[in-house]
């Protein structure tokens, strides 16, 4: 039997409750997520979900502290109604901040399913509640009728026979033919609700279960084992950390004045972020006094979300401080910040400049350390480092696989000077064979000093072909210009430009002869030597630059 003596009825306009949106709410996992702040603000201990797919029905029940008959009608069925009036911004029972604001929170329960039927009651009173058919009240707010000539159906509890057995206090509410299709499975379903509402599970008193299955932290055991690093913002005590049992180091933890906890964790691929069967990914997201409440706050930063490490994080921030007053900062969807908002404006600020750039630069620090690829926009190595770098790391694979300790030690201590080495090598490679080039195309005569070089070097080539028994070609083509360095083809050069005063691409050739060479033949160059081969090589890339578009001018 129910308490209920009088028919009940919304106390707002049909037509305004139709112009707030009875769709306003997108999909499945933001209805379950108002239903279960309902009963975490109705202190409970547990919630239960219970989905048939077959029949596209579900329920929700919780063992919170439940309504009277009074209650159902000036609270329940009053759109509008605020747990926070009188400035109450805690729970009676167990003292938890409130989630609710607005009281319109119930319209994701009208616009999810055809028929809702409700039941709730008190440790004193009997079951009360109503039916809500969506039908039917679409056709009073097409004809118009005062909230009062549309009484609600009455309820009876057979339809909640299986969930009533054992249930002293608190609300059921069965959905039935559910508007969006049930399509995803339990393990999803889980997994959704172990990351979007998180206090289910940093707060003990407050469970929630899916076909009698708890939401755990074990729901999300794949994210948490492919996650590399982690940054605590002002140390948030979250048991999900303790989780992360293969972080490749310690937690590092950021101090910073803003007035926000949470943590920036970091995966080893970007795929680990993808929910299997979705086109979702896990982001960092905005937590209120436990709640979601915007997803991904990357996208209002739009210079950042871009970057190359934007793929690889995801967290938390908990700002509690959008909610501490009587101010209302959130959307009418209960999904996001309004617009503008002061506080809102300044975390995003600080997060960006002070806590996410801090994360950059360590994340590209401790990728590189790991022999990973780093973040090609941290400007603290030009890309040709970290190109240089990931190959020497596959390079140096194949002596890692089988060296010992000391080896690997040996190839870590070569990799700064690899990063340097490789593209030097390079830059000399191209820059001599394009001045190659040049002196081909324009039939430029050799000098006698490197005519008299080449020939040097072709007995030398040949004694040592001869030594080690080769009796192949080496060089793809055995044209004179392969046998002459940067300093014989400078001076070639500038002897067919000599009326133009370009000696000086001689000068820099002759200082770049030694140092190219110590590259060449694979040695670890000093800093010194190092910083003055990069100055020498720019000027000889301007001078060949000058050089080369003579081209253009030639048929």
């Amino acid at each position: 039997m129910t308490e209920q003596n009088k028919p009940f009825h919304f106390e707002i306009s049909l037509s305004i409750l139709n112009h707030l949106g009875r769709n306003l709410y997108r999909n499945f996992i933001t209805v379950l997520g108002e239903a279960i702040s309902n009963a975490w603000d109705a202190d409970a201990d547990k919630v239960w979900i219970y989905i048939d797919r077959d029949k596209n029905n579900f329920v929700m029940k919780d063992d919170g502290v439940g309504m009277n008959t009074d209650d159902f009608q000036e609270k329940f069925l009053k759109v509008g109604y605020s747990k926070r009036k009188d400035g109450e911004m805690l729970s009676p029972q167990k003292n938890r901040p409130y989630i609710g604001a607005k009281g319109i929170g119930k319209l994701a329960l009208l616009s999810c399913a055809e028929k809702i039927s409700i039941i709730s009651k008190t440790l004193s009173t009997e079951y009360t509640g109503g039916i809500i058919d969506n039908t039917s009240l679409t056709k009073a707010i097409k004809h118009d009728l005062a909230p009062d000539k549309y009484p609600l159906e009455k309820v009876g509890l057979k339809l909640f026979v299986q969930y009533i057995s054992g249930h002293k206090k608190g609300t059921i509410i069965y959905f039935e033919q559910a508007k969006e299709d049930i399509k995803n499975t339990i393990p999803y379903l889980k997994k959704l609700i172990a990351l979007y509402f998180r206090f289910a599970l940093v707060d003990d008193s407050f469970n929630i279960f899916i076909n009698d299955e708890q939401v755990t932290l074990n729901d999300i055991k794949d994210l948490s084992e492919a996650t590399e690093f982690l940054w605590n913002i002002n140390d948030l005590k979250d048991p999900y950390i303790k989780t992360l049992s293969k972080l490749a180091n310690k937690p590092i933890n950021i101090k910073d004045a803003l007035k926000a906890t949470g943590f920036i964790a970091t995966v080893v691929k970007p795929k680990n972020l993808k929910i299997a069967g979705t086109e979702e990914k896990v982001g960092i997201d905005l937590f209120v006094n436990g709640r979601l409440r915007e997803k991904n706050i990357l996208k209002h930063m739009p210079d950042f979300s871009t970057r190359h490490i934007a793929s690889y994080l995801y967290g938390q921030i908990h700002f509690d401080e959008l909610d501490k007053d009587e101010k209302d900062r959130f959307t009418s969807s209960r999904e996001g910040i309004i617009p503008g908002e002061k506080k809102y404006k300044e975390l995003i600020e600080t997060f960006k400049t002070k806590i996410l750039e801090k994360i950059s630069d360590g994340w590209d620090e401790l990728r590189l350390a790991r022999d990973e690829d780093g973040d090609d926009e941290n400007p603290r190595k030009t890309l040709k480092e970290r190109r240089a770098r990931s190959l020497y790391n596959l390079s140096s694979k194949d002596y890692k696989e089988e060296g010992s300790t000391e080896i690997k030690n040996w190839i870590k201590k070569l990799q700064p000077d690899a990063e340097f080495n490789i593209p030097a090598y390079v830059d000399c490679f191209l820059s001599e064979n394009l001045i190659r080039k040049h002196i081909q195309k324009g039939s430029v005569p050799l000098t006698p000093p490197a005519e008299s070089q080449i020939d040097d070097w072709k007995k030398r080539e040949e004694k040592r072909k001869s030594d080690a028994n080769i009796s192949f070609d080496i060089r793809e083509n055995n044209d004179d210009l392969s046998y002459l360095g940067m300093d014989y083809l400078a001076k070639v050069v500038d002897g067919s430009r000599s009326q133009q005063n370009t000696t000086s691409l001689v000068r820099d050739a002759i200082e770049y002869k030694p140092m190219r060479n110590a590259v060449g033949h694979t040695a670890l160059l000093t800093e010194v030597a190092k910083q003055r081969l990069k100055l020498v090589y720019e000027n000889i890339k301007g001078r060949l630059r000058t050089i080369l578009s003579e081209n253009k001018k030639r048929p």
